[in-house]
């Protein structure tokens, strides 16, 4: 059990069975009256974010979160499919679960899937992947130093915004946080 004195920004809560994740804790001494806790949290399930107020010590429970290393193996329909690289146990996600992290995934790829109650509810790709650029126009001499962009499609068909520079087959870096081009990758 947590109390409200340790309510901090990234904590993990359970409330009525669901686990939720603080966005935001703001520990309020008024003049007048009793201590409480201003709090924003977000369902780890259904991505809702709901604010209230805790009166300073009141107790919430731990979620039994667990978090799984685990492969990337392949798409089948609206699933994808996962292995543990443990016990090679295999889990389906669906794209909901999946979320924003879909289109930089390619096969093999290495995630964490946290687990609530030994069931899969979400998962979070490393910050950075390597990808191959398979579809942009060809670059122009003297088009290095403009500084400009145009899309390029990547073997998991994403397509993201690269320097004017690169050709296809090249391998660039993107931040799956944000969906943006890093760097060149030099093979």
């Amino acid at each position: 059990m947590y109390e409200t004195s340790q309510f901090r920004k990234g904590l993990k809560i359970e409330i009525d069975g669901e686990p939720y994740i603080i966005v935001e804790a703001t520990h309020v001494k008024p003049g007048k009256g009793v201590a409480f806790v201003k709090t924003k949290y977000k369902s780890l399930l259904s991505g809702a974010v709901l604010e209230k107020n805790f009166r300073s010590g009141d107790k919430v429970d731990t979620p039994n979160l667990e978090e799984r290393q685990m492969q990337y193996l392949y798409q089948d329909g609206d699933h994808r499919v996962f292995m543990d690289t443990q016990n090679f146990e295999q889990v389906h996600l669906n794209e909901d679960q999946v979320g924003d992290a879909a289109p930089f995934m390619k096969e093999n790829t290495v995630v964490n899937i946290l687990f609530h109650n030994n069931v899969a509810i979400s998962l979070e790709m490393p910050v950075f992947v390597e990808l191959e650029v398979v579809d942009t126009e060809p670059g122009v001499k003297g088009d290095t130093a403009t500084g400009g962009t145009k899309q390029a499609k990547l073997e998991t068909g994403a397509v993201v915004n690269v320097p004017l520079y690169m050709s296809e087959g090249e391998t660039v870096r993107i931040d799956t946080r944000t969906g943006e081009f890093v760097e060149r990758v030099n093979r």
